[in-house]
């Protein structure tokens, strides 16, 4: 149950039952995080506006990796949450159950080569309280691995947004 008391459908600003009615026709129910963020539309919609662009949207990265990173990361913030809502977008977006599985298990068990695994490793690495201490020569060593300049900032910034989504639904008990 969450710390703080989520608006039901009928409470949220119309800009936002717009938004959601789809989401309800489709699904039944609202996630908590939607009801959360529902709370103050300003980040609302540019919350939304990250998922549409970093996650949704075609992308430098492929969606294998983006949902790599969206699990990995909520992993390491034990934000079960969004594992649980992830493992079924990983699937919407085309990921076989035994994909999502060597992903959970971690960046070494992931059948992949190892430029991907150094961009999930980096990923997780900038995920952290000590990411400050990431030096120009990990950045030209994933570079060296063919990763674009666009391509690294880009999963730094999901990196960054499941840091931010993780920490709301950790923070106000969200999915117990």
């Amino acid at each position: 149950m969450a710390h703080i008391e989520l608006p039901e459908f009928e409470d949220m600003t119309p800009a936002i039952q717009d938004k959601a009615r789809p989401i309800l026709e489709k699904t039944g129910k609202l996630g908590d995080i939607f009801k959360l963020l529902a709370i103050d539309e300003k980040i609302y919609f540019a919350t939304d506006e990250m998922i549409q662009k970093y996650l949704l949207d075609e992308t430098t990265l492929s969606y294998d990796i983006k949902e790599a990173i969206a699990l990995l990361i909520s992993k390491e913030n034990g934000c079960k949450m969004c594992v649980d809502v992830h493992k079924s977008i990983a699937k919407m977006l085309g990921l076989t159950d035994k994909r999502i599985d060597e992903i959970l298990q971690g960046v070494d068990a992931i059948d992949t080569d190892d430029k991907d695994k150094a961009l999930l490793n980096f990923s997780i690495r900038a995920s952290q309280k000590d990411n400050y201490k990431i030096l120009k020569e990990d950045i030209d060593a994933l570079k060296d691995m063919g990763w674009s300049d666009t391509q690294i900032i880009e999963a730094v910034a999901i990196t960054g947004y499941f840091n931010y989504i993780n920490t709301l639904s950790n923070v106000f008990g969200l999915g117990e």
